[in-house]
């Protein structure tokens, strides 16, 4: 990757242009040869690294945030004419990437830069599904007493609001000692935690929830607490209302990657069943986000011991966002999509 000091930032069409030149010298030397690339100057450049057509392959070197760049990457290359494959390269996430490549009918490589070899990226397999703590468990009851929802996702359990996390359960590192902390992310619930210790715990959810609840209902004012999770708020309106996905129930579900932070917007994902007994998955985002459709089958994948190997995979999206590009990117996937417009 391109180093920069957090000093001195670099110029961002500079940033482009060693990008640009590191992809080529990595594809040269992997290749042994001089590339035959033509610089078109109406192509639009790959705003998350570097991409490049040599021959009938087009080579992308994924810089940001990599985990989430498959999409655009696909996107890109598919946009091109005369590419039949497709090659990333990348420094960080490549075990992630290899393993969601093989779930499209497209040839997609994977490589793992090293200095300046490329090593064949190896799928990493699933993480477990891990069942709750039943000591953590015993917390659920606090958590609905607070008037939060308890979410489980890979052995944690949080209480959310309108699917913005609001508390989460956690075990002391020092003192093994199992606590429901309140705040909204990490760094709030360790202030609340140093300014209101000694407050009654479901008291003080109950504000937290009272207050969040008012900011996150349709039709207010533009507000931080708003914003944050707006994948989630559309989880959360679709567990109300399962009967629109064409479902008797719903339910949170793990993604196949943890995460995070509740700041970065990252998909997130619900199981049901419909009234014939058919399961299904339904994994939300918001905006055009070009890397929910590889998001997606990693997670109808990851979560198969639980729904089966035969199952419904819907991209719920508000309507604005049903875009022609993640339709373009779900007839790609080995596995049936359908997207679904939530107005």
């Amino acid at each position: 990757m391109v180093k920069q000091s957090s000093s001195t930032p670099i110029d961002p069409q500079r940033r482009a242009q060693l990008l640009h030149v590191k992809l080529r010298a990595l594809v040269r030397d992997h290749l042994g040869r001089d590339l035959q690339e033509v610089i078109d100057p109406q192509q639009p450049a790959f705003g998350r690294g570097a991409a490049i057509v040599e021959g009938t392959t087009a080579w992308v070197l994924l810089a940001d945030a990599p985990e989430r760049g498959l999409g655009a990457a696909m996107a890109w290359a598919s946009r091109r004419g005369g590419v039949d494959d497709l090659a990333i390269l990348t420094e960080a996430s490549s075990g992630v990437l290899a393993r969601r490549a093989a779930l499209f009918d497209w040839p997609i490589a994977v490589w793992h830069v090293v200095d300046r070899l490329l090593v064949a990226a190896v799928p990493e397999p699933y993480p477990e599904l891990v069942e709750l703590d039943p000591v953590h468990a015993e917390r659920r009851e606090l958590i609905e007493a607070g008037g939060a929802d308890p979410v489980v996702e890979h052995g944690v359990l949080a209480g959310e609001v309108r699917g913005l996390e609001v508390c989460r359960v956690v075990s002391d590192v020092h003192t093994g000692e199992v606590r429901l902390e309140v705040g909204v992310g990490v760094h709030d619930r360790e202030a609340f935690l140093m300014l209101h210790g000694a407050r009654p715990t479901v008291e003080a959810l109950a504000d937290v929830v009272e207050t969040v609840r008012r900011h996150r209902t349709l039709g207010t004012d533009p507000h931080p607490l708003n914003r944050l999770g707006a994948e989630r708020f559309l989880r959360w309106a679709s567990l109300n209302e399962p009967e629109r996905l064409g479902a008797v129930d719903l339910e949170p579900a793990p993604p196949p990657v943890a995460r995070t932070n509740i700041k970065d917007p990252v998909p997130c994902v619900a199981i049901g069943r419909r009234a014939d007994g058919r399961r299904l998955v339904a994994v939300y985002s918001t905006g055009i986000d070009l890397d929910l459709v590889p998001f997606a089958a990693d997670a109808r994948a990851f979560l198969e011991p639980l729904v089966g190997a035969d199952v419904d995979t819907m991209l719920v999206v508000p309507a604005r966002d049903a875009s022609p590009v993640t339709a373009a990117l779900a007839a790609l996937a080995t596995t049936p999509m359908a997207i679904v417009p939530w107005a």
